[in-house]
């Protein structure tokens, strides 16, 4: 996934290990976001408050934990791409 397609307004979802590639685009810096607790100092480097909640949305950022967490997440996902 491309800094690009994250910068144009369309939902994106992520979970567990997934926001590395949100790492990577360098599209993080000051998103709220959540995820495999692993994560969690690369996401605050890059710049994004990290919580531990099931699932967290952020504009069109839609971001959860662990696969545990899939119906709050799948919930969420579905709202935001429904728009």
């Amino acid at each position: 996934m491309g800094r690009g397609f994250v910068e144009s307004d369309r939902p994106v979802a992520a979970i567990c290990h997934a926001l590395w590639t949100l790492v990577e685009a360098d599209v993080v810096r000051g998103r709220r976001m959540t995820s495999w607790p692993s994560l969690r100092t690369d996401l605050r480097n890059a710049g994004a408050e990290w919580v531990d909640e099931e699932v967290v949305v952020d504009g069109w950022l839609v971001t959860g934990r662990k696969p545990d967490d899939l119906p709050a997440f799948n919930e969420a996902m579905l709202e935001q791409f429904a728009g």
